[in-house]
């Protein structure tokens, strides 16, 4: 009697374990789709969607002011643009250092109307699977006491469903982005993170239509690859100068491509400077090609590869940026140069060519180097033509002949992928294949030529 009362209990205790499963998926279906139906409403102000991202419950404070470390109401960001920086816990201290140091650049420059509406929340994305122990929870509390801006008081706050939204609507993976929510909760950019990276606080409001804007400003120079990141390049500009910006880790090329490009400039009498910018790969290889470049003199570096990182990021940004408004295959120059020089980074190497701001040459590391080398067959143009317009001359007859089609790499862990993209020499569509990549076990899609 005891044994079949036993096995009546735990087959109830089974249908009712079942039941609450189907009861707590089907809530979650309706909170689903409840938060859909919230983005796509016109609100008064931002309230609503914010309780429902971040918490819906009054029992608890669920945001930490950044300056004071004081815990506070969702209150406090009642009717402010709201850029909300969503990551996990691998957010790296790079990411963190440029975020930091332009949220402080955008408190000093920007008016006090601006202030008084744009904040920034960090919500912190965690895998629910993964076991929350001390080493874990120190972490977040590393992050956490770091930023300057408002952040949510705990990872468990944000509820499983709120974590599906931002997965599948704002496709957050493992990288950092920044959606931006206007005074009434709407999204106005789906993520701003590139043009965080690009333009800083000139982008606020960090809207789609900014971002538009931001774009037909720009031209393809010197001054929009560096920015304001090298004063000494930024002379270098204003004075008219040759300059050889470059990258790779092959310190053999790097010895052959900066000796040929001084003796050529010395036989042609002209100001040339070069500066080596690294890749945006092989952090460890970067570090070793700088000490080397440092050691034989070879041209001035960049040695704080903090600054090697930021200046690759922003590169990549441009490229994300244009795939967000699906402006990825434009003719213009700007975004045709843009994707040869990130393919060339993934080539091995590369160096541009500029007189002042004007960018001359963007090659790739086997037609570059031949140009130099070939002086012989060129340099009678040079008094007449002049240095860069002889040297460009003579670089297109080899890349004409070695034509080097392009290659592209997207992890999975990025995002938006484009469906197709032009090869940026011959503008036919690219091949796209995926592989595996043992690391972290990512999935990376390859699209190349």
């Amino acid at each position: 009697m005891d044994h079949k009362l036993k096995n009546i209990y735990e087959h109830l205790q089974k249908q009712i374990d079942i039941c609450k499963q189907y009861i707590e998926e089907k809530r979650d279906i309706e909170a689903y789709q409840t938060l859909l139906n919230l983005f796509e409403t016109i609100h008064i102000d931002n309230m609503k969607v914010l309780k429902a991202l971040i918490y819906p419950k009054d029992d608890i404070l669920p945001l930490v002011e950044g300056t004071s470390k004081k815990r506070v109401n969702l209150e406090v960001l009642r009717r402010r643009n709201v850029l909300l920086l969503i990551s996990g816990l691998d957010i790296s201290q790079d990411e963190l250092s440029i975020l930091e140091q332009i949220h402080g650049e955008s408190k000093l420059h920007t008016t006090q109307r601006q202030i008084n509406q744009y904040e920034v929340v960090w919500i912190p994305i965690v895998d629910r699977s993964v076991k929350w122990t001390d080493p874990v929870q120190k972490q977040f509390e590393a992050l956490q006491s770091r930023m300057p801006w408002y952040t949510v008081y705990h990872p468990n706050l944000i509820h499983k469903v709120a974590i599906r939204f931002i997965r599948e609507q704002w496709h957050f993976r493992n990288k950092p982005i920044l959606v931006v929510l206007d005074p009434q909760g709407k999204v106005v950019s789906p993520n701003a993170i590139h043009m965080m990276w690009i333009w800083g606080s000139n982008a606020f409001p960090f809207t789609t239509l900014r971002e538009e804007a931001l774009w037909k400003e720009e031209e393809w120079t010197l001054e929009l690859l560096v920015d304001g990141m090298d004063p000494t390049i930024l002379n270098w500009i204003r004075e008219g100068k040759y300059i050889f910006l470059y990258g790779g880790d092959d310190i053999e090329w790097i010895r052959k491509f900066t000796t040929a490009a001084r003796q050529v400039a010395m036989a042609a009498r002209i100001p040339l400077e070069m500066v080596y910018v690294g890749k945006s790969s092989k952090r460890e290889q970067v570090q070793r090609a700088i000490d080397t470049i440092n050691d034989e003199k070879l041209s001035s570096t960049w040695q704080d590869l903090t600054l090697v990182w930021y200046f690759w990021t922003r590169l990549e940004s441009m490229f994300f940026s244009k795939i967000q408004l699906g402006k990825v295959d434009e003719h213009g120059l700007l975004i045709q140069q843009l994707k040869r020089l990130l393919s060339f980074d993934k080539a091995g190497g590369w160096a541009i060519l500029s007189k002042g701001s004007s960018i001359v040459v963007n090659g790739h590391r086997n037609t570059v180097l031949p140009a130099l080398l070939e002086y012989d067959l060129w340099k009678e143009h040079v008094p007449t033509k002049g240095y860069d317009v002889a040297f460009k001359e003579h670089y297109e007859k080899i890349r004409d002949v070695a034509h080097p089609c392009c290659r592209f790499e997207f992890q999975s862990a990025g995002g938006r992928i484009p469906e197709s993209l032009r090869c940026p020499e011959c503008q036919r569509l690219m091949e796209k294949l995926t592989t595996f990549v043992c690391c972290h076990e990512k999935v990376v899609p390859t699209i190349y030529e």
